[in-house]
């Protein structure tokens, strides 16, 4: 079971975490005054240069511009290029530009939003045209896919891991406390968590308190997730 964990904002926590056992260490690369936590490039290369080399790094991209988004896998050089971009903004025919000018060597995820059954068809839209899907709860307000600390219905996100061939990650509103029921009922490759694993209160400082925690109660529950 892969565990992705976002928004890493400094070098040494992103180490930290991939100390404790995070697979995927994410951040957002690229400063456009859209959420909190973007890096400018260079600090998202820090980043990399300090995780180990087990640690595979996920660059987040809030453009829905082909070609800035090429610019910023050029100069941060991630292992994974995650676009968060509402499905609209970065449609399938981008993606499809996308791949053909990225490198080879880094693969592309599309955050898929979760709400209605209508999400199964969009997510096997993306699957053809992707490398992994994320899969994160749909709502209204949000800028991009993602980081609204709620759950979504899980049958959903298990509906689409059964009938998509590429790996998917479940995100979502995932706790320590939550996230053995969702591997379970979704069966997914991997797992991400991002809110809940922020220090109290704070939208951007991680936990390692509360990413350890998280960890483990992956590491406990992963095997019920196994078909």
């Amino acid at each position: 079971m892969i565990i992705q964990i976002y928004a890493f904002t400094d070098p040494e926590t992103a180490r930290a975490a991939a100390q404790y056992g995070v697979d995927h260490i994410g951040f957002i690369a690229g400063k456009y005054g859209i959420v909190k936590g973007e890096l400018d490039f260079a600090e998202a290369q820090e980043i990399i240069a300090a995780l180990p080399s087990k640690a595979v790094s996920v660059a987040l991209t809030m453009s829905a511009d082909v070609e800035e988004i090429v610019h910023m896998a050029s100069e941060v050089q991630p292992d994974i290029v995650h676009i968060s971009s509402d499905p609209t903004y970065v449609d399938v025919s981008a993606m499809i530009k996308l791949r053909s000018r990225l490198s080879s060597d880094i693969r592309l995820m599309k955050a898929v939003p979760v709400g209605d059954e209508d999400s199964i068809s969009l997510a096997k839209q993306f699957a053809e045209v992707s490398d992994l899907l994320l899969l994160d709860t749909e709502r209204k307000g949000f800028p991009g896919v993602g980081a609204t600390g709620s759950t979504h219905d899980w049958s959903i996100s298990c509906q689409i891991v059964e009938s998509v061939s590429i790996p998917v990650i479940l995100a979502g509103g995932l706790t320590k406390d939550n996230v053995g029921a969702a591997i379970r009922t979704v069966m997914p490759w991997g797992v991400d968590s991002n809110t809940s694993t922020n220090l109290p209160g704070d939208p951007v400082k991680k936990d390692l308190a509360r990413i350890d925690a998280f960890v483990k109660s992956v590491r406990a529950n992963e095997e019920s997730g196994k078909p």
